[in-house]
């Protein structure tokens, strides 16, 4: 084998690289769902959006809930046998309200169990397809968020605080129309939520928990805790398997950059540095 082939070789290896990698990755997904579908005897989905890369020009594309993932989900709960119970792994900035209550819908209408576990986050639209749950799984640092309806870049309640605060004189007819329009908004997203709600919560609370979230109380990226969420009345436990996070490891961030963060990736219970090489994130 001469030079020139073995360059081609290397080449050619160095071409399929990428390949070979993803079809492993791909490979230790589908194992470790099946292994956690047995465990659990349930009908594992998974709704993860990460910032992917255009593949020409390496511009960062965000991911967020739309039709199409309204389409697969719920095609996913139409294949399951109504006692099954469905495990929903959610890790989600929000997305389209349209798609985010047809998810809700479809996993409230489910007669098993429903369980959503949020490893990381959950908000805005994530938040919605959660409360739509038996039983919302957090881990002690992942959050919730609010879901109170964004017009344009503008949020619903605060264009209504506009109108309240100057004289009508005052407000150009644009304005006045996206006033209405966010009252709309407001009420729909209320009523919508409530009747998710109302699943798995008495009519008055239902009510309260669908008020707080949709009314604008907090700006749109507030944190919404697991103590806060207690608080709230919502069904939240920190019961999250190991299983759940490991796939999330099977899920890395495809952006190419500068590491931000590194550590070595053993655990540390007593003081004592383990063995290993450091991770990047």
């Amino acid at each position: 084998m001469g030079i020139q082939d073995i360059f081609w070789l290397f080449l050619m290896f160095f071409a399929l690289q990428p390949l070979f990698r993803k079809s492993m990755l791909e490979s230790a997904r589908k194992k470790l769902l099946e292994k956690i579908e047995k465990e659990r005897g349930s009908r594992v989905i998974l709704l993860i959006h990460r910032m992917e890369t255009m593949s020409l020009f390496g511009f960062p594309v965000f991911r967020y809930i739309d039709v199409h993932d309204a389409e697969e989900v719920i095609r996913a709960v139409h294949l399951t046998s109504p006692d099954t119970p469905i495990d929903l792994i959610l890790h989600t900035p929000g997305g389209l309200a349209l798609a985010s209550f047809q998810i809700a819908r479809a996993l409230a209408r489910h007669k098993g169990k429903v369980t959503v576990f949020v490893p990381h986050y959950a908000m805005s639209g994530g938040t919605i397809i959660a409360l739509a749950a038996d039983e919302i799984v957090m881990c002690e640092h992942s959050v919730l968020g609010p879901v109170d309806p964004q017009l344009g870049n503008m949020p619903a309640a605060s264009i209504l605080k506009v109108v309240k605060t100057k004289p009508v004189e005052e407000i150009d007819d644009q304005t006045l129309i996206l006033a209405d329009q966010a009252e709309k908004a407001i009420r729909q997203v209320k009523d919508s939520l409530k009747e998710i709600l109302l699943k798995h919560y008495p009519e008055e609370k239902a009510e309260e928990i669908s008020t707080i979230l949709s009314e604008g109380r907090w700006t749109h990226d507030y944190a919404i805790t697991f103590e806060e969420a207690q608080r709230l009345g919502l069904r939240v436990s920190t019961e999250m398997p190991e299983s759940v996070l490991n796939l999330m490891e099977l899920y890395p961030q495809p952006v190419k950059h500068v590491p931000s963060v590194e550590y070595i990736p053993v655990p540390r219970r007593d003081g004592r540095s383990g063995t290993g090489k450091a991770q990047s994130r």
